[in-house]
């Protein structure tokens, strides 16, 4: 079963996400794409960051019903800080009949020399890459295993919805509909401080 994994913060999670997943699911021939949260990122301080489990909270509102995508708390189990190779080898021996791809943004794959492990993660699992504004990916330079998927940017942003939501403005428009039913009643992001 050939599974994408699509790592974020998700914090908090939009409707870009969701539209590049079920993309994502199409163009790299996947069975089931898994939102993976992550509880932290090597490359992210952890400023304004919502708790894990709230984060989960709301990809799996964002995902419920619809086919072949996954909110997945897989790495809230692993040691941290969780490196995507350490991810991808613990899933390969927890799955051993799921085949894992690897799903990154442009932005990461132009600093994919940098990330633990890259030449590990090049060996032994295929990477598909998405485009991100601003980091134009050429498939003629990407090396054996590497995929280039074209697909349509949605300029949505969680920095611009975090701000709306302590601003008091609306995010309907840039969240599924039950996520932004969670936003405004469970008053994430407003009171400047996450608990």
């Amino acid at each position: 079963m050939r599974t994408g994994i699509f790592g974020g913060s998700f914090n908090p999670v939009h409707n870009g996400h969701v539209h590049l997943a079920e993309k994502l699911l199409r163009a790299a021939h996947l069975d089931e794409v898994w939102l993976m949260v992550t509880p932290q990122n090597p490359w992210k301080v952890r400023v304004d960051m919502l708790d894990d489990d709230k984060r989960l909270r709301l990809v799996r509102a964002a995902v419920e019903g619809i086919d072949g995508l996954v909110a997945s708390d897989y790495e809230f189990h692993l040691p941290k800080p969780s490196y995507t190779w350490d991810t991808l080898q613990s899933l390969s021996r927890d799955f051993p009949d799921r085949e894992f791809v690897l799903l990154i943004g442009g932005d990461n794959w132009a600093k994919f020399n940098g990330w633990y492990a890259h030449e590990k993660i090049l060996a032994h699992y295929q990477v598909a890459v998405y485009p991100r504004q601003g980091y134009p990916v050429d498939p003629a330079t990407v090396p054996q295993g590497v995929t280039v998927l074209r697909t349509r940017l949605i300029n949505v942003s969680s920095t611009e919805i975090r701000e709306r939501l302590r601003q008091g403005l609306p995010v309907d428009h840039l969240v599924p509909p039950r996520v932004a039913e969670m936003l405004s009643h469970e008053d994430f992001y407003k009171s400047g401080k996450e608990d």
